[in-house]
């Protein structure tokens, strides 16, 4: 026995020997020459490559996107095969994925927030591309594409984003008032989410300057400087985003950077000559069958859809903002934004609505 057991190991050892058979040959893995050379020896005799677009692919609110995938084989092997396609949504440093889709022929299953919302196309050989429709604001982020085809499992990352715009909040209650969860909750009253890095880095590059440092969706508090000045971290620091890092997301207090994207209505604005007061302006737009427009979509508005008023109105959280695009005589600074009266207690102005296309 002891020969016997010595002779199966020295098999094994030598590579001559397959520990099971199942459809591939499960063998030698990594060359073992000693050369410094790695050499694969795929299962099914074909190398299995996934790739999706390597330039981000762009969307916004409301709209259907696709993003793209497609695999093949070296060589190829001839007729499609039957695989198994997952999609994932990652996290912006890659350790947690949420299931978006799975899907085997032609049955698919999705999962959370994209189920009646994802399916996948398969138009061509050898696609495996993911349709989004209605999306939403947070389906902003990464995707990964991924064909498992036995042993076989390759992968690819696409980038979804959302065309849209990044806007400082301070609440009625005034500068530094949010732990991270309230920040989130303002975002999502105004029609927006709290912004993501990347979305307040592309916010900084189209010249937005803010001295006061806010939440942002990964729970790091920063702030963009355009122009650097004593107050917002001295004068001998370059232009760019400063940052506290990671704040407790209870205890500690900031404002928000929040995100909104274009809009699937439209933003139009209603007076009276004496003006009205904040609840005479929510009857107001009520009765032109719209509703207060809120701050998201008043920024949304004023960016994708050029609206341009030198109006003081009120919004659904109780400020009073008005958007210019060309900047003129009495109309607030010389470049173009949108102007804040604050949260006035008293007083009569107009009201900005949003209405439903």
């Amino acid at each position: 026995l002891p020969l016997l057991l010595k002779a199966t190991l020295l098999r094994l050892a030598s590579g001559s020997y397959h520990p099971f058979y199942n459809g591939f040959y499960y063998n030698h893995i990594m060359n073992d020459n000693g050369n410094g050379e790695d050499k694969v020896d795929y299962f099914n005799g074909a190398r299995l490559v996934v790739e999706t677009s390597k330039d981000p692919v762009y969307s916004y609110n409301g709209a259907n996107v696709t993003l793209p995938c497609h695999y093949r084989y070296e060589p190829d092997l001839g007729p499609k095969r039957k695989i198994r396609i997952k999609w994932s949504k990652l996290r912006d440093d890659y350790t947690k994925e949420q299931d978006v889709m799975v899907a085997i022929g032609k049955t698919y299953m999705a999962f959370g927030d994209f189920k009646g919302r994802a399916h996948i196309r398969q138009a061509s050989r050898h696609e495996a591309s993911l349709v989004i429709s209605d999306v939403r604001l947070k389906d902003d982020g990464k995707y990964r594409c991924e064909v498992i085809d036995g042993l076989e499992d390759e992968s690819d990352v696409v980038d979804l984003r959302l065309q849209g715009i990044v806007f400082p909040y301070q609440p009625p209650r005034g500068q530094y008032r949010l732990n991270f969860h309230e920040a989130e909750q303002v975002c999502q009253d105004q029609g927006a989410i709290l912004a993501n890095f990347n979305q307040l880095f592309q916010a900084w590059s189209e010249g937005l300057d803010w001295c006061n440092a806010g939440w942002l969706a990964d729970g790091t508090v920063q702030y963009p400087i355009r122009l650097p000045r004593k107050p917002c971290g001295g004068v001998h620091l370059a232009p760019g985003i400063r940052s506290y890092g990671p704040r407790h997301r209870h205890l500690h207090r900031f404002d928000a950077f929040c995100f909104s994207s274009a809009l699937k209505g439209e933003v139009f604005y209603l007076d009276r000559l004496a003006g009205m007061t904040l609840e005479e302006a929510k009857q107001s737009c009520q009765d032109a069958g719209a509703e207060i427009a809120r701050v998201g979509q008043l920024y949304s508005a004023w960016k994708f859809l050029g609206l341009d008023r030198c109006n003081a109105g009120w919004l659904a959280d109780g400020s009073v903002r008005y958007p210019i695009v060309t900047p003129r005589a009495n109309c607030g600074p010389a470049e173009p934004g949108v102007r804040s009266f604050g949260f006035p207690s008293k007083g009569r102005f107009g009201v900005f609505c949003y209405r439903e296309r």
